[in-house]
């Protein structure tokens, strides 16, 4: 799927997940994922995302170029918080996003995690989604 449409009259299987979840949840799900989608529009080097299903879990690749680390969001089945943000345990991310918010809730090396009763702390947020859209484009330039 192109970053910047959504086809109308197309089933969407991610939006059909987020049907099944309880409202409150969904509805935080639903702005996490805008986030994502208004932030890959708003940056140039994470050209298209890709808006699918990977593991069961709501997930958001870019394709063209393929600049960045596929973004997961879903439910949080552990006790850190309500939902969460997932990356690539691999990846640097987590450790950068921990040293830049140590405020924010992490789970290891792949998640930041939210409670539904605390407002999303956007600023950051949009930081980190921006990293990871473009996390594989960013790694050649420090190597340089």
């Amino acid at each position: 799927m192109d970053k910047h449409s959504e086809s109308a009259g197309e089933t969407n299987p991610v939006l059909d997940l987020l049907e099944t979840y309880p409202s409150e949840l969904k509805a935080a799900l639903l702005k996490l994922r805008d986030l994502i989608r208004e932030t890959a529009r708003q940056t140039p080097e994470a050209g298209n995302i890709e808006e699918t299903l990977k593991w069961g879990q709501p997930s958001y690749l870019t394709v063209r170029p393929k600049s960045g680390t596929t973004i997961r969001i879903d439910k949080d089945s552990s006790d850190k918080g309500d939902y969460a943000l997932y990356v690539n345990c691999q990846s640097s991310l987590v450790s950068e996003w921990r040293e830049m918010f140590p405020g924010l809730i992490f789970g290891g090396d792949r998640s930041v995690h939210f409670r539904l009763q605390e407002d999303l702390p956007e600023q950051e947020v949009r930081q980190m989604i921006g990293m990871a859209l473009t996390y594989h484009s960013g790694k050649r330039s420090r190597k340089k």
